[in-house]
């Protein structure tokens, strides 16, 4: 979803920093064979979660939804040199797929792949997170939250995608759209909860930075 005028959004991106080549790579064969490409995350937004992760130079990240492991790569160039990042996706279809490219970049051996229920998963995970991203399935926003703050390191950031779902915020809500009730409850959260501060950026179709107190 682009909130903006085209041609603004146009000037936005020619005048931020270039997608990488092995991003656009990856972008093209993830059109080519997967389905639903338009779930990756894009050149703007993958500058933007590259620019955030460069800014914490985080050590441990965690991720859920990984798709074929764009954002996955845009977070990871900000690494420590001797950072982690988890990325946890559903599809097990996707793990060869994702590999192939997080191989091919140079933070191949500081990505680890997790495939299942990310509610399962994430108790697992005996670490403390310095950046945590969520896009994953909308009605789960939530229970992703409860399952991660705590292990958020204090001054920690979550990154949550898809927070205007389409503008549908600010639509009258339909009685079985789920997600968007999903999305419109999990912003209410992040509002509310006295353990972050927030901000929702318009960011494609949105992006809300939390940071723990």
């Amino acid at each position: 979803m682009y909130f903006l005028p085209e041609k603004l959004d146009h000037y936005i991106v020619a005048h931020s920093e270039q997608e990488p080549e092995l991003l656009q790579e990856l972008t093209r064969e993830t059109y080519q064979k997967v389905l639903q490409p338009i779930m990756l995350s894009g050149p703007y937004q993958g500058r933007v979660l590259s620019m955030i992760s460069k800014l914490i130079n985080p050590k441990s990240v965690l991720e859920l939804g990984t798709f074929t492991g764009y954002s996955t790569l845009c977070l990871a160039e900000g690494l420590s040199s001797d950072g982690v990042i988890h990325t946890i996706d559903i599809n097990e279809e996707l793990v060869d797929f994702q590999r192939k490219y997080f191989d091919r970049s140079k933070y191949g051996h500081q990505i680890i792949q997790h495939t299942g229920n990310a509610i399962d998963i994430i108790p697992t995970l005996h670490t403390m997170f310095d950046l945590v991203f969520i896009d994953a399935d909308k009605p789960n926003y939530s229970n992703y939250f409860n399952a991660v703050i705590d292990k958020l390191e204090a001054g920690g950031i979550i990154l949550s995608d898809n927070v205007l779902w389409h503008g549908k915020v600010v639509e009258k809500l339909k009685k079985k759209d789920i997600s968007t009730k999903a999305v419109l409850d999990y912003n209410t959260l992040l509002k509310n909860d006295d353990r972050i501060e927030t901000v929702v950026l318009p960011i494609r179709d949105g992006l809300t930075i939390s940071r723990k107190k």
